[in-house]
C-alpha cells in the first residue's frame, strides 16, 4: 500500500465527483414537468424513461459500488464461492420478465407508487402493506449505508479519511461531504438525479473493467499464471483448491436461487422499474440487462488478480481498490476510484427515494394523514429521505463495517419475504390476506434467528448475524437461511389460506381488475379512481 495522498487519484476522483454533482443539481430540470408537487414526479421521475434511461437506471440501481468493491473481494477471500453472483443476476432476468410488466402495468392503471401500494389494493388489507413497507424499509437502510463503506474504501485506499486520526470530524469529513452533496441534489431533483448520473457511472464502470481484464493480466503474466496463483492460495489454506468444496456446493445453489428471487423485491428496484413509460420498456430491459451480467463476471475475475499481484490487506473490502492503486497509473486509478465512487452515488440516491416513498405512502398516508395531498406527501418524502441517508451515514461512522454487511444480508433474508405477497398477488387472488401475513411473520421471525445463531467464520469474537449460511432443517445440507425461510412462508400461506377459506374468514376487497395486469400506457381504459373507504380496506 502506498503512503500518504495519492494526488493524481484523488484530482481525477474530485473532477469527476465535481461534474456529477453538476449534473445532480441540473437533473431537477430535465423532463421537467409543469407541476413537480407529486410523488409520481419526484418520486418516479414523471413515470417517463424510455427504454435507455431505465437501463441506465436500473443497471445504476442493482450493480452498486458494493457489488464492484465486494464480489471481487468474495471471489478475493473465498474462491469460486463468491461466483454466486453471476448465475443469480442470469437467473433473475427470466423471472422478472414474467412478473415486472404486470406490476408496472397494474400500478400505471391505479397510479401505484411502492409495492405496498398494490399489495393494500389487492388484496383489500392495510396490515399486510404495512409488513411489506416496513420490511423494505428495513432491509433498505443497510443497503444505503454498505454504498458509504464503497465510497469510504476508496477515500481510504487514496489516503484520505479513514485512518488513525483521533479527530473524528477531521477523518470522516470527505465522507460527509459526499454525503451532504448526495443528500442535496436527492432533495432537490428526485429520481432524476441517479437517472442523470447513471450514464456517467456506468460508461465509467465499462471503461475501468475494459481496461482492467486486458491491462492486468498482461502485466501480471497471463490468466494461467492468475488462475494457478489462486489455485495455490486456497489449496494452502485447506479451502478445496480453486473450486469449493462438495460441502459447498449446496450453500451455493440455494445462495444463488434465493438472492436471484430477492433481487427485485428491493423497493429500489421497483422504484427504478416504475420510473418507465411502458410495459413494453420493462420487456426489452429484461433482455439487454444481462450485459451487466458479462460485466459481473469480469468484474469477479479481479479477486484472483488482486491474489496474483500480492494484495494484502486485513478487510478484504480494500483488495480492489488497492489493486487498482497498484497496478493502474495514478490517473486512471482516479478513473476507476471515480467509478466506484459514483457507483455509490446513484444507487444510495434510489434507495433513499425507495424508503421514503414506502414510509409517506404506507405508514404516513395510511396511518397518520389520510387525507394528505400530492404536495404534502412529495414534502414528507423528500424529508425522509434525508433522515434515511442520516441513518445510513450514521451506521457507517459508529459501527463496525463487517456489521453492515452482515446486516445487509440479514436484509436480503428478510425482503425474500415479501416475494409472496407481491409476485403470488400479481398472478392471483386465492392467497388469503391474514394467511400472507402470517406466512410474512413466519419467515421473518425464523430468519431472523436463525441468522442471529450464525457465527461469523473470519471472526471468532462475533457470535451472532455472521452469515447468512446455516444448516437447512430435516436436510443436513447448508443452505441460504433466506430461502429456508421463504419456503416455511410459502408453506404457512398455503396452508392457512385453505383453513381460512374453510371458515369463510372475510377478505378484503381487491381494486384491481384481470385487464388492469396486460394493459400498456397507450391501451384504451378508465384510469380507476376508488373512494377512500375502499382503497383504505382495513386489515
Amino acid at each position: 500500500m502506498k503512503d500518504g495522498v495519492n494526488g493524481v487519484a484523488l484530482g481525477v476522483f474530485i473532477f469527476f465527483f465535481l461534474a456529477v454533482t453538476v449534473m445532480g443539481f441540473l437533473a431537477a430540470r430535465w423532463r421537467k414537468a409543469e407541476s413537480e408537487a407529486s410523488l409520481d414526479e419526484w418520486g418516479l421521475g414523471g413515470r417517463s424513461f424510455g427504454t435507455w434511461i431505465t437501463w441506465f437506471l436500473l443497471g445504476g440501481d442493482l450493480y452498486t459500488a458494493y457489488t464492484f468493491v465486494a464480489v471481487p473481494a468474495a471471489i478475493y477471500a473465498a474462491g469460486a464461492a463468491g461466483f454466486f453472483a453471476v448465475p443469480y443476476t442470469i437467473l433473475v432476468y427470466p423471472l422478472i420478465f414474467t412478473f415486472l410488466p404486470r406490476l408496472w402495468s397494474v400500478s400505471h392503471r391505479h397510479g401505484y407508487v411502492t409495492t405496498s401500494d398494490f399489495v393494500r389494493g389487492r388484496f383489500g388489507s392495510k396490515g399486510l402493506s404495512l409488513a411489506v413497507a416496513v420490511t423494505g424499509i428495513l432491509a433498505t437502510m443497510p443497503y444505503i449505508a454498505l454504498q458509504l463503506v464503497g465510497i469510504q474504501a476508496v477515500l481510504d485506499v487514496m489516503g484520505i479519511g479513514g485512518g488513525t486520526d483521533s479527530n473524528w470530524f477531521v477523518k470522516d469529513l470527505p465522507l460527509l461531504i459526499a454525503f451532504g452533496v448526495l443528500a442535496a441534489y436527492t432533495y432537490s431533483s428526485g429520481l432524476r438525479a441517479p437517472a442523470l448520473i447513471a450514464f456517467v457511472k456506468d460508461a465509467l464502470i465499462y471503461i475501468v473493467i475494459a481496461v482492467a481484464i486486458i491491462y492486468i493480466p498482461i502485466k501480471l503474466g497471463g490468466f494461467d499464471d492468475i488462475f494457478s496463483a489462486a489455485n495455490d492460495k486456497f489449496t494452502k489454506a485447506g479451502a478445496g483448491a480453486i473450486v469449493s468444496p462438495p460441502a459447498a456446493q449446496w450453500t451455493y445453489a440455494t445462495l444463488a436461487l434465493g438472492s436471484a428471487l430477492a433481487l427485485f423485491m428491493y423497493p429500489h428496484s421497483i422504484t427504478a422499474t416504475l420510473s418507465s413509460k411502458s410495459r413494453e420498456v420493462i420487456r426489452r430491459n429484461t433482455t439487454i440487462l444481462p450485459l451487466y451480467s458479462l460485466m459481473l463476471g469480469l468484474l469477479a475475475l479481479l479477486g484472483f488478480m488482486a491474489i496474483k499481484s500480492g494484495v494484502d490487506v486485513t478487510n478484504p473490502q480494500l483488495a480492489i481498490p488497492q489493486l487498482f492503486e497498484d497496478m493502474f497509473p495514478s490517473w486512471f486509478a482516479g478513473v476507476a476510484f471515480a467509478a466506484i465512487g459514483i457507483g455509490a452515488l446513484v444507487p444510495a440516491a434510489i434507495m433513499s427515494i425507495a424508503a421514503a416513498n414506502l414510509f409517506t405512502r404506507n405508514i404516513y398516508k395510511d396511518f397518520i394523514k389520510p387525507d394528505a395531498t400530492p404536495e404534502q406527501e412529495t414534502k414528507v418524502s423528500k424529508l425522509v429521505s434525508l433522515l434515511v441517508k442520516v441513518g445510513a451515514l450514521v451506521f457507517v461512522l459508529t459501527m463496525d463495517k463487517t456489521v453492515a454487511i452482515n446486516f445487509q444480508l440479514l436484509g436480503g433474508i428478510w425482503i425474500l419475504q415479501t416475494f409472496p405477497a407481491l409476485v403470488g398477488g400479481l398472478f392471483t387472488r386465492w392467497f388469503h390476506r391474514w394467511a400472507l401475513l402470517a406466512g410474512w411473520a413466519t419467515g421473518m421471525i425464523y430468519g431472523t434467528i436463525a441468522a442471529y445463531d450464525v457465527a461469523s467464520p473470519t471472526n471468532p469474537g462475533q457470535k451472532h448475524f455472521g452469515g447468512s449460511n446455516a444448516e437447512i432443517p430435516g436436510i443436513g445440507e447448508i443452505g441460504y437461511i433466506g430461502l429456508t425461510a421463504f419456503v416455511l412462508n410459502v408453506l404457512v400461506t398455503v396452508v392457512l389460506t385453505f383453513v381460512l377459506k374453510a371458515l369463510k374468514a372475510p377478505e378484503g376487497v381487491d381494486e384491481t381488475n384481470p385487464r388492469d395486469y396486460t394493459a400498456d400506457a397507450g391501451d384504451p381504459g378508465v384510469e380507476v379512481e376508488l373512494p377512500p373507504a375502499t382503497a383504505g380496506a382495513s386489515h
